[in-house]
């Protein structure tokens, strides 16, 4: 199909090199949720996230590349509901403005009770989250209950009051493009701020065909209705940079902002690339640390 042949020649295109992927990667820093959602998360190994999100790239890379005073930070840090006070106590010690992520609804299957995931949400907003990333019930989508879905949505977004509402698709879950499509639409059309292909737990996250279904559906949205809404995706650091590019092509042109259009990236990956410009050479692990 055509979606399908699209994603072949993003995928052939020749890949940027040295200043021009630097510069790329830069971006993509710029554009992370860093993100811990591990059981044993405490509020020191959060406390060391925040101070990585603020001071992402080492100082000494970015000398090097005249970057040091750009203000290079990631987009947020996301955490679960419970460590977003730790998040937000963090960095109003570090004077940092980042904002504070958190996943909620039952994040990542989004199979608990309706009220469960509202009261998640209302939770991590009164702890300071701004942004709130939520999961779709696929239950709903797999059966084409699409009002349904569209109720839940509605109510997570006046849950969210004026927190940012992320809505996952889990793509890897959904079957076909059709459902991408349309599940794509209907988070728009409840409020969603940003529409995200997955939670980065399922098998399958983003893939080529995927980003361009959600980059059509985005751009049709827009057409419709003139609201422009961000479409973050889970990547490996190997396509963020076509992935980009696939950006760029489908909705730069009609004023898209690059801002939070890639999340939860391999970060260690990205830096070790960024320490590779510089140096000539590719970073053992314990040359760039956490914090």
């Amino acid at each position: 199909c055509a979606v399908l042949k699209r994603a072949q020649y993003i995928q052939s295109l020749k890949v940027s090199k040295k200043q021009w992927q630097a510069a790329w990667l830069l971006k993509a820093v710029t554009c992370i949720d860093l993100t811990t959602l591990a059981g044993d998360d405490t509020p020191s190994n959060v406390h060391r996230l925040c101070l990585k999100a603020i001071q992402p790239v080492r100082l000494d890379l970015l000398k090097n590349m005249d970057m040091h005073d750009k203000g290079i930070t990631t987009a947020a840090v996301c955490v679960y509901p419970s460590r977003v006070a730790d998040a937000v106590r963090s960095l109003k010690a570090a004077h940092s403005d980042l904002p504070v992520a958190s996943v909620a609804t039952g994040f990542p299957a989004g199979q608990t009770p309706l009220e469960t995931r509202l009261q998640e949400v209302r939770l991590a907003v009164r702890d300071g989250a701004a942004e709130i990333d939520v999961v779709i019930n696929r239950t709903l989508a797999l059966s084409g209950q699409w009002e349904a879905m569209y109720r839940e949505l509605h109510q997570f977004r006046e849950a969210c009051g004026d927190a940012h509402m992320k809505t996952i698709l889990a793509t890897g879950e959904l079957g076909t493009f059709t459902n991408i499509y349309k599940a794509s639409i209907v988070s728009m059309m409840a409020g969603s701020d940003f529409i995200k292909t997955s939670t980065g737990k399922e098998p399958v996250n983003a893939t080529y065909p995927v980003a361009i279904v959600m980059a059509r559906a985005i751009r049709d949205y827009y057409l419709s209705t003139g609201y422009k809404v961000l479409d973050p995706i889970i990547l490996t650091c190997k396509i963020i940079i076509p992935v980009c590019v696939l950006r760029k092509q489908s909705l730069g042109t009609l004023g898209w902002p690059l801002k939070s259009l890639v999340l939860r990236s391999l970060r260690w990956l990205k830096s070790s690339s960024i320490y590779h410009y510089v140096t000539g050479r590719y970073a053992a692990f314990h040359e760039l640390p956490m914090a």
